[in-house]
């Protein structure tokens, strides 16, 4: 695991003092580093019921400045999104649970919702703050949703997915981003303006 995780820090590493990361992304959508969001919006109905059986987890969080980026920090964020990424089995709620929908901490296996819940919980376990650490649901280019964890600091806003093994800024990644949970309160959810404007290039 050690020789894998090193590859892909340094394949993934990205020059943290550089300006490049504030430039126009590569993905082809008009930079704009930080989300913007626009109010309340309704709560996912799988985190409403996860938010009844983890009541402490869904409260009022304290809005923290965003997380300074060292090159310490990007390595834990590199770290836990490939160890959860390898480590848990990625089946449908259907599979697991035989239900639609099911957001729990997984065990062996889970879903995209379940594992940006475990990468959440090991990132504030390792000194993260909560309301930098936002689960945010997303649609992915063939129209599908998905969940996804977005990571904010003073560099930007960065999403950690478990379909890609690279840690991105969002503005850098193919999804159109719809609500997220609120900063200040993690059982509540916030409509995301997602303007940006696409240019050229395309998605690695």
């Amino acid at each position: 695991m050690k020789t894998k995780l090193s590859a892909w820090r340094s394949s993934l590493l990205i020059p943290i003092a550089s300006a490049a990361i504030l430039a126009t992304s590569s993905a082809g959508f008009a930079a704009q580093p930080t989300m913007k969001t626009t109010g309340r919006t309704s709560q996912p109905i799988g985190h409403a019921v996860f938010c009844e059986q983890y009541d402490n987890e869904c409260g009022q969080t304290r809005k923290s400045a965003a997380q300074k980026l060292t090159r310490s920090k990007w390595d834990e964020l590199i770290e836990i999104n490939a160890v959860v990424n390898s480590s848990i089995q990625q089946l449908t709620d259907e599979a697991i649970y035989n239900v639609v929908e099911h957001w729990t901490y997984p065990d062996r296996a889970g879903d995209c919702e379940d594992l940006v819940l475990l990468k959440r919980y090991m990132l504030i376990k390792r000194g993260w703050a909560a309301s930098n650490l936002l689960i945010t649901v997303v649609r992915q280019p063939n129209g599908e949703g998905h969940a996804v964890l977005t990571v904010r600091t003073d560099r930007g806003d960065f999403i950690l997915d478990n379909l890609k093994e690279r840690v991105k800024r969002w503005d850098q990644t193919e999804y159109r981003y719809l609500k997220r949970i609120a900063r200040g309160h993690s059982g509540h959810w916030e409509n995301i303006n997602d303007s940006r404007r696409v240019i050229t290039g395309s998605i690695n």
